[in-house]
């Protein structure tokens, strides 16, 4: 089976006939077919079937309340003791309502907040200490901030929780694999979904992880996922993609993800990244420091942007939002002002 990648540009010297990806702010008139067992081969985007040339332009839904007519920022809030990016910093419910307060002021258009750490080697935390952590500082934010929030979870009983605190999206980083009962309780309350990839859970993630083709292996994946959902009653409209950078990937597994974004508009769905701080930023950048990582974090950001990437899952709101107001007005033009 064939896969199609399109190769995207943002160059103001749009050929005619050239289609814009996703809606978006990439346009396409080249694809790059992908096969297992042959070599690939770059054809004219007019050589799709009519379907596949619908799907990776027509523009992507809205969800939670956001349109994907710009990469949209999803700011990071995590309320455990031993996240790897932050230390615990906002583990207390007042620190994490300012720290959130402060991502919305710097641009952030929803709130990922998580009760459950899972960097690699982290362990299972119980349900009623992740809703422990998570619903009263969500009601806070809707009742303080009246932000967006998305819960980070993949267990449905802290789901429920959240979303009766205020939630409007359901990320889970197992991919709707880990509990059965959370995609059927998503479905029930209309809760959009960001279904993400991950080889092995979080304690075990990072050993020897391996794929045929780490790309198609993802991509179908997330294909298998989106089918599952979907006959649960969730709307293709209403699923975020993440390839789950860093989830069970070796560094040379995610520069190729990063390569391959573009692959997974082939879904029809809005694509998430989320690199942020991860450890081959600091590998490829030298940087041991998690929290020192924002460059590096931006940079990968600003590359998945350049493919259409409508979402950016992000701790360095500030910075990412002044780079994406600079791409937008170096690359298309866009100043805002």
């Amino acid at each position: 089976m064939p896969y199609y990648r399109p190769i995207p540009q943002t160059d103001a010297a749009r050929p005619d006939g050239a289609m814009s990806l996703a809606g978006g702010w990439c346009w396409f008139d080249r694809v790059e077919e992908l096969h297992r067992d042959a070599p690939s081969r770059v054809i004219p985007a007019s050589d799709l079937s009519a379907e596949l040339r619908h799907t990776l332009s027509r523009p992507r839904a809205p969800i939670a309340g956001m349109a994907f007519n710009a990469p949209r920022l999803m700011g990071i809030l995590n309320v455990t003791p031993d996240s790897f990016s932050d230390g615990g910093e906002h583990f207390g419910a007042n620190a994490a309502l300012a720290h959130a307060a402060n991502m919305i002021a710097e641009g952030a258009d929803l709130i990922d907040i998580g009760g459950e750490s899972t960097r690699p080697g982290a362990q299972e935390v119980s349900t009623d200490e992740e809703i422990r952590r998570t619903a009263p500082v969500i009601a806070a934010m809707r009742a303080e901030l009246g932000c967006t929030i998305s819960i980070d979870t993949r267990k449905a009983a802290v789901a429920k929780s959240a979303h009766e605190a205020g939630a409007a999206l359901v990320n889970d980083v197992a991919g709707f694999t880990f509990d059965p009962a959370l995609a059927p309780l998503c479905a029930a309350r209309a809760l959009p979904v960001c279904v993400m990839h991950a080889q092995g859970t979080p304690d075990i993630m990072q050993r020897d992880p391996r794929y045929d083709n780490v790309a198609l292996d993802v991509f179908d994946f997330l294909a298998e996922r989106i089918a599952k959902l979907t006959a649960l009653g969730i709307p293709h409209g209403a699923i975020i993609v993440d390839p789950g950078i860093g989830f069970g990937k070796t560094l040379e597994h995610n520069l190729v993800l990063l390569r391959n974004l573009a692959l997974f508009h082939g879904l029809g769905c809005p694509i998430l990244l989320g690199a942020s701080r991860k450890r081959f930023i600091g590998t490829i950048g030298g940087t041991e420091e998690a929290r020192n990582r924002a460059p590096g974090s931006v940079a990968v950001a600003l590359a998945g942007v350049a493919q259409g990437v409508q979402m950016l899952r992000v701790h360095d709101v500030g910075a990412t939002s002044e780079a994406l107001k600079l791409w937008r007005a170096s690359v298309l033009g866009e100043t805002g002002l």
